[in-house]
C-alpha cells in the first residue's frame, strides 16, 4: 500500500505535512482508568486556559484555518476537527471515554491542537492519496450525517474517501476487533520535520504502551511525499 500526498496540495500549502503511524498486532479495549482520568483532567485544565486565551490564538487552530482557506474551504462552516473539540471543551461539553484507541486520538488532538484520525487498515483498499475533495465527494461520517468534502483535505483509497481533518467516515472506523490501524496526524505546517518526527514517535510509544503491538511512524512532506505501508513483523518496531 502506497500512501502519498498529491502535488496539488503543496501548490497551495508548500509546508503541508502529515505523520503516519502504522500500528500492528494491537488490542483495542475499554480505556484503563489512567487514560480516562488523564483525558478528563486535560479537558478541565484546557477549559480554564481557554477562558484566558481565544481559540483562534491556538497555533494548530490558526494554522489549520489557513490551510482550509488556502484550499478553498470555509473554516467557519466546516471546522477542522481539533477546533470542534476545543469549542466543545470551552463549553464544558467534555468528550466521554470511548475506547483505548479513540481516547488517545482525542487526547493527542487536544494536546497538540491538530486534527488526528485513526483508521481500520483492514477496511482500506489499494493506495491512499491525500488530496482535496471534489464537489460530488462525501461520506457518512461519525457525526451521524452525510458530509460534503468539497475543497477539504481528504484521505482517499482505491474505493472512495474515508477520512479527513474535518470528520471521519463510518467505513474506516476503529472497533474493538481492529488489530491494524493507520493513525494520521494532520500536522501544523509551521512545524519542522524534526519536531514532527519527535511528536509521531511520542504518540506511537504512548499508544503501544496502552494497546500493545508495534508502531512504525513516518513523516510525509514536500521533500518526501510518499511512503510504502508494509506489514510490521511481530515483536518488531520500525522507526523512520
Amino acid at each position: 500500500m502506497k500512501f502519498h500526498i498529491e502535488p496539488a496540495i503543496f501548490d497551495e500549502v508548500p509546508d503541508f505535512k502529515v505523520a503516519i503511524i502504522h500500528y500492528n498486532s494491537t488490542t483495542v479495549s475499554d480505556s484503563p482508568q489512567m487514560l480516562k482520568g488523564r483525558l478528563q483532567l486535560f479537558q478541565e485544565q484546557l477549559f480554564f486556559e481557554l477562558e484566558e486565551r481565544p481559540i483562534n490564538q491556538i497555533d494548530g487552530i490558526r494554522e489549520w484555518r489557513n490551510v482550509w482557506k488556502a484550499l478553498g474551504a470555509t473554516p467557519t462552516r466546516y471546522r477542522p476537527s481539533a477546533e470542534a473539540l476545543y469549542r466543545r471543551v470551552s463549553k464544558q461539553d467534555y468528550m466521554k471515554s470511548h475506547s483505548s484507541a479513540i481516547d488517545l486520538n482525542t487526547l493527542f488532538s487536544l494536546q497538540y491542537g491538530i486534527p488526528s484520525g485513526m483508521y481500520n487498515r483492514e477496511a482500506l483498499f489499494g493506495d491512499i492519496r491525500v488530496t482535496t475533495g471534489l464537489a460530488e465527494e462525501g461520506y457518512d461520517g461519525l457525526n451521524g450525517r452525510f458530509n460534503s468534502l468539497h475543497n477539504i483535505v481528504i484521505l482517499k483509497d482505491g474505493y472512495s474517501p474515508f477520512g479527513s481533518p474535518y470528520v471521519d467516515s463510518v467505513r474506516s472506523a476503529i472497533t474493538e476487533e481492529t488489530t491494524e490501524i493507520l493513525h494520521v496526524l494532520f500536522l501544523r505546517p509551521d512545524m519542522s520535520v524534526e519536531e514532527a518526527q519527535s511528536l509521531a514517535k511520542a504518540c506511537g510509544s504512548m499508544f503501544t504502551s496502552i494497546n500493545g503491538g508495534n508502531a512504525a511512524p513516518a513523516i510525509l512532506h514536500k521533500g518526501a511525499p510518499s511512503i510504502e505501508i508494509e506489514d510490521i513483523p511481530a515483536h518488531e518496531e520500525h522507526k523512520n
